[in-house]
């Protein structure tokens, strides 16, 4: 007997639902800011970030620490210091981000249970793979452009 695909999953009427951390919606919002802000290699202010995120300094702050431990970002110190990114929008993903604040962009618990039929592990193994695939797919250079086009003002 084969072991059931995703396809033949999704097929049978089955879903999943993944749900993420508002601590990786506020990271994924702090990157795209810095993405935006990045030409000049400018620092910004956390204050200023947590402003445009719509989160408190306070929370922003031990976010950057996360996405600075995976070096996506980097602290500035002075009067004129803040965060920015440590590497080109190009170069970061939003799978990078996920994992700097997750520590998996997806993750089962059935991936290292030996009792879990081998069938489901494989199914929850091609769903972790798809989904950090995707996620790898995404930068940040490209959400930029993106979100800045959204931002464009047309005047007549």
């Amino acid at each position: 007997m084969t072991q059931p695909r995703l396809a033949e999953l999704s097929r049978l009427g089955h879903t999943t639902t993944v749900k993420l951390s508002v601590k990786s919606d506020y990271a994924v919002r702090a990157i795209l800011e810095l993405a935006t802000r990045a030409e000049g290699g400018r620092a910004h202010r956390a204050e200023d970030l947590a402003a445009a995120v719509g989160t408190s300094a306070n929370y922003l702050v031990q976010i950057l620490l996360d996405l600075k431990g995976a070096e996506l970002v980097q602290s500035v110190r002075g009067k004129q210091g803040g965060y920015r990114l440590s590497k080109a929008p190009d170069e970061i993903s939003l799978g990078a981000v996920l994992r700097a604040v997750e520590g998996e962009v997806f993750d089962a618990p059935a991936l290292s249970d030996a009792n879990c039929p081998p069938a489901l592990r494989e199914a929850w193994g091609q769903l972790r793979d798809g989904a950090n695939a995707a996620a790898d797919s995404i930068h940040f250079a490209r959400l930029a452009e993106i979100h800045a086009r959204g931002q464009e003002m047309y005047h007549i």
